[in-house]
């Protein structure tokens, strides 16, 4: 799939899905969008099946719902909380201290430049992506293992690591697709264009697809 190929490719996915969104942008829309909340959020679903995000979020948030709340919890309250997320030990440590740097530094807000949100504890590429897309609305690419796995499936860009994949998608597409593709891909990954034996056979767009290491398909 060629960057001029793209567009027409979008649209048919967009209509295939028919605005179908994945668990973690329905957990939004029933919650706030405050940009601390999506930040730890953000930070509890590293490497964690969205049900067991939703659940440690909402048991947390029932304790605390803002930095000043949240140093104020015991690690070990954090830790019972978001029990049994991934590395919950660690997220739990890394919660506590962001939320210190954020009331240090920021005034309790969650900052808006990317660089000040990597700068904090647990927070990767992927999360400031996320929170500046879904808090702030700004255009911002989040990359994880569905879009690096996808958009090098199809040739739109050719990359080794995830962060190589935002940075070549940057340059090929244009803004107003960047904030909708996660949660277009993630939807699209799970259903179709699956890691082992993707779906081809049933895909929108397979005449557009380059098929980039697809061994086997159905």
């Amino acid at each position: 799939m060629s960057p001029w190929e793209f567009p027409s490719a979008w649209r048919l996915l967009r209509r295939y899905l028919q605005g179908v969104q994945p668990p973690w942008v329905e957990a939004l829309k029933r919650q706030s969008r405050d940009p601390y909340q999506v930040l730890i959020s953000c930070v509890l679903s590293l490497r964690t099946q969205d049900s067991a995000t939703e659940g440690a979020c909402r048991r947390l948030f029932a304790l605390a719902r803002s930095p000043q709340e949240m140093v104020r919890l015991p690690l070990r309250t954090i830790q019972k909380a978001i029990y049994p997320v991934g590395f919950y030990r660690i997220k739990a440590r890394n919660i506590k201290a962001l939320s210190r740097l954020l009331l240090k530094h920021h005034q309790g807000l969650v900052p808006q430049e990317e660089a000040q949100l990597l700068a904090l504890p647990g927070v990767g590429r992927k999360t400031a992506n996320l929170v500046l897309s879904a808090s702030f609305r700004k255009a911002a690419i989040c990359v994880d293992t569905h879009v690096h796995r996808i958009t090098n499936r199809w040739g739109l860009v050719s990359t080794s690591t995830p962060h190589e994949t935002e940075l070549a998608l940057k340059k090929v597409l244009p803004k107003r697709y960047w904030r909708a593709l996660n949660p277009t891909l993630v939807v699209f990954g799970q259903r179709l264009c699956r890691p082992l034996r993707p779906y081809c056979s049933r895909c929108p767009i397979r005449g557009l697809c380059g098929k980039v290491g697809v061994e086997s398909h159905r």
